[in-house]
């Protein structure tokens, strides 16, 4: 859905844009969410203008249901909704802090609770597959020492592409990542993923810029992009002949899964992948079933069979 294109008036834009630089400069919220929530705000402004409102302290949780209606009607997924009812909500905090409201019109309203579907994984097999590069070529050995990293130790694209080489520490075989809300943590990586970023910072110098403090760099010398690294992974799938599309967030999904099958324990897996709430983590547990009957038959006390006389 397009934000409509009439100019917002001033005592709606001025907020906005002092939120913007809240956002920005006390928050300190990445770029990608900075974005979303302004285009949202923008986007829902839009909406009031055309039904005749001129100031937030206007807004009621009755007009705030109506937007959200409207984008249901629209077709938004309910992911989708819910972010923007979230930034909703944030700027409205916002307001309540600088004295402009005093009480969140949009607190009471939620979206639709969305269905939480498992993301795919692949096997081990597959893995193996796709990392099976030994070309010579230091972009190759780039992408094989990334894809190893990001499998290796579970990290989310935003998180790999932002890794300096100071960030590195081979002889400990730590990283120090900033996830999300800007929250810093130490992974682990190990093994391949170790051998593979060790034979890329040996080849590294000869494609980085001078200057540049990014472990992961394009052919231009400057950090690899988002993009990039969706496209690179994508094509190596492809021609690595797996079958499956290669995402990082796939990557990620199978290196939580695989631990998890490995080890049984949630608690760790939610530390090495980042989450803050253990909900968070149990959506990539699809554990065989019968492996958790098998533990219940053995373990619970009124499940074990009585032995044979």
């Amino acid at each position: 859905m397009k934000p409509p294109t009439i100019p917002l008036p001033s005592d709606l834009q001025n907020p906005l844009n002092r939120f913007y630089e809240y956002l920005r400069s006390e928050k300190g919220l990445s770029l990608h969410t900075q974005r979303n929530y302004k285009q949202q705000l923008e986007t829902m402004a839009g909406h009031l203008v055309t039904m005749g409102l001129k100031d937030w302290s206007q807004v009621d949780s009755t007009w705030v249901r109506q937007l959200a209606s409207k984008g249901m009607r629209d077709g938004m997924k309910a992911s989708s909704l819910a972010t923007r009812l979230s930034s909703l909500r944030s700027f409205f905090d916002f307001l309540i802090l600088r004295g402009q409201l005093t009480a969140n019109p949009a607190k009471g309203v939620s979206a639709p609770r969305k269905q939480r579907t498992l993301p795919k994984n692949l096997d081990v097999d597959e893995v193996n597959q796709l990392l099976e590069v030994n070309e010579d070529d230091p972009l190759a050995i780039r992408d094989r020492a990334l894809m190893e990293l990001m499998y290796g130790s579970g990290l989310r694209l935003a998180e790999t592409v932002s890794i300096d080489v100071r960030h590195l520490s081979l002889s400990s075989g730590e990283i120090r990542v900033v996830g999300k809300g800007d929250k810093e943590r130490k992974v682990p990586f190990s093994g391949m993923a170790r051998e593979w970023v060790t034979k890329w910072l040996k080849v590294r110098a000869s494609i980085a810029n001078a200057d540049e403090p990014a472990l992961f760099v394009s052919k231009l010398g400057g950090r690899i992009s988002h993009r990039s690294v969706q496209k690179r992974l994508a094509e190596w799938g492809q021609k690595q002949s797996v079958a499956s599309h290669i995402s990082p967030h796939k990557l990620r999904h199978s290196f939580a899964t695989h631990m998890l099958e490995s080890s049984q324990n949630l608690r760790a897996v939610q530390e090495l992948l980042g989450h803050e709430n253990i909900s968070t983590t149990q959506i990539y547990t699809h554990l065989d079933f019968q492996h958790l009957a098998d533990v219940y038959d053995k373990a619970h006390p009124r499940a074990k069979k009585k032995e044979e006389k």
